[in-house]
């Protein structure tokens, strides 16, 4: 796992953030290192996996970058005539996840297709199961109701979404305090003030955060009959919506 430098380059400094071949090279490195809880969401879709999704179904991970929940799932997946369809418009992650999945020694019938596409024109049809993980922040706003109403549109009854996003708080005061600690974590993690200040306004406009509260919102606009976080650290969160 290379280490994540990308952001000591002085040539990152002005280029807003990019899911390129630089950034494909360190991803695991780089989630590691920025996301608290990430390895605990990604166990916690292959349990996810284990208890919902159906026989003669199919999964998705919309946006997938290098497959970690495809992998997860897969893992976990004990229902037959099962399928995982990956997708990711970038094409630098789309190449390393192909070259993951085909390297993956897990053995059973679970087939899976990593996409090169846009998510928001993929067909979702038969869905017990559909993840979003840290992928929804990065569409237009205005984009992110019709994805969700697409997704509801093409899943089974009892199927579950896994929304995770970074996410805003609705209380100014408690918005700066997640921040902060959330700062706090990467510097334990060997970030330095020039990188973290560096990827933030690489981030500006390029990932637009939102409440918990619209989450919600229009998740049940979009006819999940349940939804609500399970999965919380500082300001990132995970959130189950079930069809």
């Amino acid at each position: 796992m290379r280490k994540d430098e990308i952001y000591l380059s002085d040539t990152a400094e002005s280029a807003p953030f990019d899911f390129n071949a630089a950034v494909a090279e360190v991803f695991p490195d780089m989630l590691q290192r920025s996301i608290p809880g990430y390895a605990e969401t990604i166990e916690s879709i292959g349990l996810l996996a284990g208890r919902y999704v159906t026989p003669g179904t199919q999964c998705f991970d919309l946006g997938c970058s290098l497959g970690a929940a495809t992998l997860a799932m897969r893992r976990n997946i004990v229902a037959a005539g099962c399928r995982i369809v990956a997708v990711d418009s970038a094409p630098a992650m789309v190449d390393r996840c192909r070259q993951i999945v085909s390297e993956d020694s897990h053995s059973n019938d679970v087939e899976i297709q990593v996409q090169h596409a846009d998510i928001r024109q993929v067909e979702i049809l038969r869905a017990s199961m559909v993840v979003l993980n840290y992928t929804l922040q990065f569409l237009p706003v205005a984009d992110r109701q019709m994805l969700l109403n697409k997704i509801a549109g093409g899943m089974v009854e009892g199927g579950v979404l896994v929304l995770s996003e970074k996410v805003v708080d609705d209380d100014a005061h408690i918005e700066r305090l997640l921040v902060e600690l959330h700062h706090r974590f990467k510097r334990r993690n060997a970030y330095s003030e020039l990188e973290i200040s560096r990827k933030r306004a690489a981030l500006e406009n390029v990932l637009v955060p939102e409440s918990v509260s619209v989450h919600l919102d229009r998740l049940r606009q979009a006819g999940f009959r349940h939804a609500g976080p399970w999965l919380r650290f500082f300001n990132f969160v995970s959130i189950l919506a079930i069809r």
